[in-house]
């Protein structure tokens, strides 16, 4: 079976909402768009290309997807970035994306639970979830995250977006530790069985 991976960046509170830009998601009046900025080191970068290297679709709620999706799907082949992230095969969960704009998409618009399992039940490398702030908790919910790969930021925000559900118990096992020299850590988990 294939593992599903969920990975974030996320503030010491638990925010994950607009880390990569200023505008991205201004929901509920967030101020704090792009607030990973400040942190970034290019060992963060080499460890996501590793991970991406067991990957080979990725699952997504239709907001990441789209933001995704735009800053993507223009790049010309041979950037390396966007060879990285064009490859996968793409699921997105959405009622209302009526045509798909990123290459090689699948829209799941019923039972997305069931959807998800038989996707993991495909042959292939692993899944990756990334942003989706709706998506994600009930993923974790519903037991179908494998691993969590946080990348957890020395700031707090205050509020925005979160994906850890509250009042669902789900037990992971830390499997590495990585501290990068802004002070962002790298953290894996993975889901201890029931």
């Amino acid at each position: 079976m294939r593992k599903l991976i969920v990975h974030e960046f996320m503030s010491l509170d638990g925010v994950v909402q607009a880390p990569g830009g200023q505008d991205e998601d201004r929901d509920g009046g967030f101020a704090h768009g792009g607030w990973t900025i400040p942190y970034w080191h290019d060992d963060m970068g080499a460890a996501f290309f590793q991970t991406m290297q067991t990957v080979d679709a990725f699952l997504l709620g239709r907001r990441t997807y789209e933001i995704h999706g735009n800053a993507f799907e223009p790049m010309a082949a041979g950037d390396v970035f966007g060879d990285l992230m064009n490859a996968p095969k793409k699921h997105v969960v959405s009622r209302t994306l009526a045509t798909p704009i990123w290459r090689d998409t699948t829209i799941i618009r019923d039972d997305v639970v069931a959807a998800v399992r038989a996707l993991k039940a495909q042959p292939g490398k692993d899944i990756l979830t990334d942003g989706s702030s709706v998506l994600v908790p009930a993923l974790i919910e519903h037991d179908l995250v494998d691993e969590l790969q946080l990348s957890v930021y020395p700031v707090t925000l205050g509020g925005g977006k979160r994906i850890l559900p509250g009042g669902v118990r789900r037990d992971f096992q830390l499997t590495s530790a990585t501290p990068y020299p802004t002070g962002v850590v790298g953290l894996r988990y993975a889901r201890r069985a029931s």
